[in-house]
């Protein structure tokens, strides 16, 4: 059997505004209708062998990946939450000693949750290629043939060709070279792209990291000894995997294995790694144009355009990126977009909520949005999914008006319980104990509006919660 073990752990800093770190790029809908997760899962279908997928994500984001997998159908085999980022070494080891933990020794295909790749047939004919040499007790890898002397990847160089598969062992891993060097390796037809991509049997990868990486080992295998379940989520031992040396599969494994081997892939593939990324893989109009959203252009040639919120107009600009938020505007030429996680950088220094989340923050529930605050008031959007329940809490800083603009409440206030339709309204003193509902089958929708001291997300005091949160 073929485990697809997703990562999805990023945070995507370079394709902020869009991206952020509670919602970062792998849970979007950046190239079709579908998040990146949603297709990294969707494009192996129809691979034979093919079991339920392993996700190993950050624990922020549990039930936005629980969600996004749902809306597809998919009943994954294990949302595994890391407690803190460690790397991919770690996350796949912890994913294969689950994979095993019922004495089987599946195959682990590892993909990352933020590619594009446009022939997701291809990338299952190069997987089912694979899956003798995994068998064989062989580490695989998947080299993108490359199309261009690209300095933003690293590369494998391929050693002597594997059997009657066309895959090859791997001579050496190369870091990002300059563009000389790109194009010498382009030129010579021997060397991939690093895609990040891997297939392996379980036992094969947890032998070789015992091997190079004992450390690490120990301490995932007490991280999974002491994981606990939560709802549909397996939470890791916190101080265990705290305590793990942080690595990638590359260095910590792949480097250093003689049983590393190489596939070569032509899928259409990219790693999105920035906005002229994006452009690149998007659908150009005949200005070389990507626009998505609402936009107006006058000789603009060559442009990534994106409007989230509001109209976006732009005239006379070339190579340029402009990404419209709810809340931020980004204006960057399309050579200097690596440069965006600089302004990432200076946000999270200012202790900005631009670096963290978008003015509307899903919740398990469903979703909030601030539409206006200044000192001592906040106006909010909340919409609640059918059938929902928000905590049992309350707040010692803010009181809170709620008025029903679309379906039926049931709020709970004190020992009190009432039923709220649209244009009806309450008031949530100060200090009580309160709890919203949905008991309707539409989305329930309210303005709320806080009045206090503070009205930070921290002043929350839960009692009980559907959702597993202290």
């Amino acid at each position: 059997m073929i485990v697809p073990v997703i990562l999805s752990g990023g945070a995507g800093t370079r394709l902020w505004p869009l991206s952020r770190e509670l919602y970062p790029k792998q849970l979007l809908p950046l190239v079709g209708a579908q998040t990146m997760l949603q297709e990294t899962v969707t494009r192996l279908r129809g691979l034979a062998g093919l079991g339920a997928p392993l996700v190993v994500c950050n624990e922020s984001h549990r039930f936005l990946v629980a969600e996004q997998l749902r809306a597809i159908g998919v009943n994954p085999a294990a949302i595994v939450l890391e407690p803190v980022g460690r790397n991919t070494a770690p996350a796949v080891a912890v994913a294969a000693l689950l994979a095993g933990a019922g004495g089987e020794d599946p195959i682990l295909l590892v993909l990352p949750a933020d590619h594009v790749i446009t022939d997701s047939a291809a990338l299952r004919a190069a997987v089912q290629a694979g899956v003798a040499l995994a068998e064989e007790g062989r580490l695989l890898t998947f080299g993108i043939v490359p199309d261009k002397p690209e300095t933003g990847n690293g590369y494998i160089r391929a050693g002597e060709p594997l059997g009657p598969a066309k895959a090859y062992t791997v001579a050496e891993f190369k870091e990002k070279p300059d563009l000389q060097t790109a194009e010498g390796y382009l030129a010579s037809g021997n060397y991939y792209w690093n895609s990040g991509m891997f297939l392996f049997r379980a036992s094969t990868f947890l032998a070789e990291l015992e091997r190079f990486a004992p450390q690490m080992l120990t301490a995932c295998r007490k991280a999974v000894a002491g994981a606990a379940r939560d709802l549909d989520f397996t939470r890791l031992d916190g101080e265990a995997f705290a305590a793990c040396p942080g690595n990638s599969i590359d260095y910590a494994v792949m480097e250093k294995t003689a049983a590393a081997a190489v596939i070569p892939l032509a899928a259409g593939w990219s790693d999105v790694g920035s906005w002229s990324a994006l452009w690149e893989v998007g659908a150009r109009d005949a200005d070389g144009n990507v626009v998505k959203g609402d936009v107006l252009t006058k000789d603009v040639r060559n442009c990534y355009l994106h409007a989230s919120t509001r109209m976006v107009a732009a005239v006379g600009v070339e190579d340029h990126v402009i990404v419209e938020t709810g809340d931020a505007v980004l204006v960057a030429s399309r050579d200097r977009v690596q440069d965006v996680k600089a302004i990432v950088e200076q946000l999270k220094l200012r202790k900005r909520d631009e670096a963290l989340l978008h003015r509307r923050v899903n919740r398990p529930w469903g979703a909030y949005e601030c539409i206006d605050a200044a000192e001592r008031f906040q106006v909010k959007h909340i919409t609640v999914n059918p059938g929902a329940t928000l905590s049992l809490q309350m707040h010692h800083h803010r009181a809170e008006h709620w008025i029903v603009v679309r379906g039926t409440a049931r709020v709970t206030c004190d020992d009190k319980v009432l039923t709220l339709s649209e244009n009806q309204s309450t008031y949530i003193p100060l200090g009580v104990t309160h709890r919203l509902e949905n008991p309707g089958k539409i989305p329930l929708e309210l303005i709320e509006v806080q009045s206090g001291s503070y009205l930070g997300e921290d002043d929350i005091v839960r009692f009980e919660d559907n959702y597993g949160r202290s």
